[in-house]
């Protein structure tokens, strides 16, 4: 019976699809918010073109990036045996999995009462297509240990300290893109707050933050060098170069770099705009819950400042939302050719990032928020955590390979080892992993323990941890205010 029930909400979700589900929850979650039918159905309708429109640019972009990928690979002569095809081949064996599906259907449930008792102020049914990034690491621990409980156990934890992590940073999240009250809380994306409050102060040490290099800099000093449009064109030349380098005095090979040059700067341009259309799903339930925030707080004549809000809470949106803004295209695009350079160097390191590279952007959310927009220190914390995430995804190649194909997803013929860079290249996840994995009541428990303290710390000391944020925030650019 139970089964019944879950295979059948994995035929509705899988017939509908993210841009008929995602905009049907956004026009629920807007009438609950007493917004007028015309505006909950507009938000709903926004959300939909969004996410289409998203589906389109990558969709058509993603090969065209993937072969110049493949091209500087086989430059290299270097081989790597785990090989990245992409997140998608994760999401679809994660619903293929009883314990994925039983996570998509309780796990939402849970997502509500851990909301509605107060245990988190990030409201995640409103992102729920991404619940995949939990249920993955579920499937993952099933296929190894065939023990359902744990497994499951792993899926609900993750989402716990996600939760968390999406909170800590909500604030400066919110703050940075322009979405009041709204926070990104994918557990693939979130975890990237970990280095950008950790290493800023080194970074700080090492004078990066009194360097100008966010978006509004690099424009006044670069004029139309600094455009996202003319940036885009610039790095699709350098990367299309890099692709060619044996095949220079070639005019195809011209062709191709002129072409993969114009196609960057195109997503470059487009992107932003498709955000912003995206972004008018979320504004009109930001602001309400804005409104209803501050008549509260007239009415018992508390602080204004949002900070010193106990009860402010956020909407959890899709990572689409800041993709587009420049910092975050720009300094993730960057790291496109250095993360498959660093591949090819780091020691030890099995593991080769090719289709996933295309979702940088989204990865470094998190850290460009937090850092406010200063792309050196996104680039440098980039390097840093997602060079680790490489161990973690050669460490995983076989587990992955063997989960995927056993619930269901193909992979592409001669590759033996496959992974997923933006799934598996997570140091925090796959740590908390191993500890699940070990069934060793003791590492098990110290994960908890750390979470429920990180917790008790978080609803005592939150408007502090935000005042702390701001104020790193506000040293980056080589400004202080």
């Amino acid at each position: 019976m139970v089964m019944d029930l879950l295979e059948f909400v994995d035929h509705f979700f899988n017939a509908f699809g993210a841009t008929i589900v995602v905009p049907i929850m956004i026009f629920i979650i807007a009438l609950l918010l007493r917004l007028p039918f015309k505006k909950a159905l507009l938000s709903g309708i926004y959300a939909g073109v969004g996410l289409t429109g998203f589906s389109w640019i990558i969709g058509m972009f993603t090969p065209v990036v993937t072969k110049m990928i493949h091209q500087m690979v086989n430059n290299s002569e270097i081989k790597l045996p785990v090989v990245d095809i992409g997140w998608q081949a994760g999401a679809l064996a994660s619903f293929g999995s009883s314990v994925g599906l039983s996570f998509f259907v309780f796990g939402l449930i849970a997502e509500f009462i851990l909301f509605a008792v107060g245990v988190t102020k990030v409201f995640m049914p409103s992102n729920l297509w991404n619940n995949f990034g939990f249920m993955i690491w579920g499937t993952l621990a099933y296929y190894v240990t065939d023990n359902y409980w744990l497994s499951i156990g792993l899926s609900f934890f993750i989402l716990l300290y996600t939760l968390l992590l999406a909170e800590v940073q909500a604030d400066r999240w919110s703050s940075y893109y322009k979405i009041n009250n709204a926070t990104v809380c994918a557990a693939q994306n979130i975890v990237q707050t970990i280095p950008a409050i950790i290493l800023d102060p080194l970074w700080n040490i090492l004078k990066l933050n009194r360097i100008k290099s966010t978006p509004q800099h690099l424009q006044q000093r670069l004029g139309l060098l600094g455009e996202p449009t003319s940036l885009g064109a610039l790095l699709g030349l350098l990367i299309g170069i890099l692709a060619n380098l044996p095949r220079l005095a070639s005019y195809t090979a011209w062709g191709q770099i002129l072409r993969f040059a114009i196609q960057l700067s195109a997503v470059m341009t487009i992107f932003p705009l498709v955000t912003d259309v995206f972004a008018q799903a979320f504004k009109p339930l930001a602001e309400s819950i804005d409104q209803q925030r501050l008549k509260k707080e007239n009415d018992k004549k508390g602080s204004a400042d949002p900070v010193d809000d106990r009860k402010r809470w956020f909407l959890a949106v899709d990572d689409g939302v800041g993709y587009g803004e420049p910092a975050t295209i720009i300094a993730g695009v960057i790291l496109i050719p250095i993360m498959v350079a660093i591949a090819f160097i780091l020691p030890g390191n099995r593991s080769l990032p090719v289709v996933d590279l295309i979702a940088l952007p989204f990865m470094i959310e998190s850290i460009v928020a937090i850092t406010n927009g200063n792309i050196l220190k996104v680039i440098a914390n980039g390097i840093v955590w997602f060079s680790i995430g490489l161990y973690c995804s050669s460490w995983l190649g076989h587990i992955y390979t063997g989960a995927i194909t056993h619930y269901g997803a193909a992979i592409p013929a001669g590759i033996v080892l496959v992974t997923s860079f933006n799934l598996m290249a997570r140091p925090l996840n796959a740590l908390v992993f191993a500890a699940f994995i070990s069934r060793n009541p003791i590492w098990i428990a110290l994960c908890i323990v750390i979470y429920l303290v990180l917790l008790f710390a978080l609803r005592r000391y939150r408007p502090q941890v935000w005042r702390y944020l701001r104020k790193r925030a506000a040293l980056n650019g080589g400004t202080k205010n």
